[in-house]
């Protein structure tokens, strides 16, 4: 089997000497606070007015689209962790979906993340990369502020940086919620509008909020990673919701697998579609976890994973 370097798989940040993930303020975030408030008045206004069953199918099936296409393997699995390769066309289509989930756009996530991942394999970090505090506070936090670090890494976002259509998306993330808005209310008029465009950035943002909030807190844990700070935690009953993201607990042990759902029974919708597109012809070059020198990284803790699935046997015993 061959091995893949993986030593935390957060590309696109530039540790400098001096960078210190505790000292920082958390501030207002003026335009995210605004976007993620006036979509979440506009659901809570409109929608009960406007319920039908086609609203709430236009709800679910474009949810759920750009969680999966968008979201979980275009901007994580893909465009983050680049942990499978695809034609380019196909990543840009990709991409287009996650920054259509209306969360901000893919400079923007890949910043944050990295810069979250980073702070987490520290020995310690800020309440805010940590979800240390308390649910209120932390979700105000999250949805409506930032943190700016005293001394801050530096990122290199490498090819997409200098690539034309992503630095398109990262100037009109927020436009890009236009056209869906114009196909909805030719289709169904203001109600399919609140409840494909509202209610989904609504949902997503604040059950991404949610679910990594929870991923840091408690729940059950199959692996520790040695020397971090901040260990995950697997959120089962959000597998199915959120393409497979929610065994964070697998996904921080192997942050470059194309594969999170890793135990017999797991489900992880994201990687599904991954070996959907490979047996297109569409992926290849995908990562899994026995292929990642990740074995000194890790002490396996919990429960014991199935043998067929695991990927203990590869990692010399770690």
């Amino acid at each position: 089997m061959t091995k893949i370097h993986d030593a935390n798989a957060v590309n696109s940040l530039v540790a400098l000497p001096g960078a210190n993930a505790v000292k920082g303020r958390v501030r207002w975030d003026l335009a995210h606070s605004l976007w993620n408030g006036g979509m979440m008045i506009g659901a809570l206004i409109v929608c009960p007015l406007t319920a039908s069953p086609g609203a709430a199918i236009v709800f679910l099936v474009s949810t759920g689209a750009g969680l999966l296409l968008g979201h979980s393997v275009g901007f994580h699995r893909r465009l983050i962790h680049r942990s499978f390769e695809c034609p380019r066309w196909l990543e840009y289509v990709l991409i287009w979906f996650g920054t259509a989930v209306g969360m901000s756009g893919p400079f923007w996530m890949v910043r944050t993340h990295d810069l979250r991942d980073w702070a987490q394999r520290q020995s310690d970090c800020h309440d805010y990369l940590a979800h240390r505090r308390p649910m209120l506070i932390d979700a105000w936090w999250q949805l409506h502020c930032r943190l700016e670090l005293a001394s801050p890494p530096a990122f290199d976002l490498g090819r997409i940086g200098h690539n034309r259509f992503y630095r398109l998306l990262e100037r009109t993330w927020m436009a890009q919620q236009l056209p869906i808005a114009g196909l909805l209310f030719l289709l169904g008029g203001w109600g399919w509008v609140a409840w494909g465009v509202c209610l989904r950035v609504t949902a997503s943002v604040a059950g991404h909020w949610f679910v990594g909030h929870l991923a840091h807190r408690r729940g059950p844990q199959s692996w520790l990673v040695d020397g971090a700070g901040v260990q995950a935690h697997d959120v089962p009953w959000a597998a199915v919701l959120t393409m497979g993201e929610a065994w964070h607990n697998n996904h921080h042990a192997f942050p470059g697998s194309a594969k999170i759902g890793l135990d017999r029974g797991q489900s992880d919708w994201g990687y599904a579609f991954i070996r959907l597109l490979e047996r297109l012809g569409l992926a290849w070059n995908i990562a899994l976890p026995e292929q990642l020198a990740r074995g000194s990284m890790l002490t396996r803790v919990g429960r014991e994973v199935h043998p067929v699935a695991s990927p203990h046997a590869h990692l010399g015993g770690a």
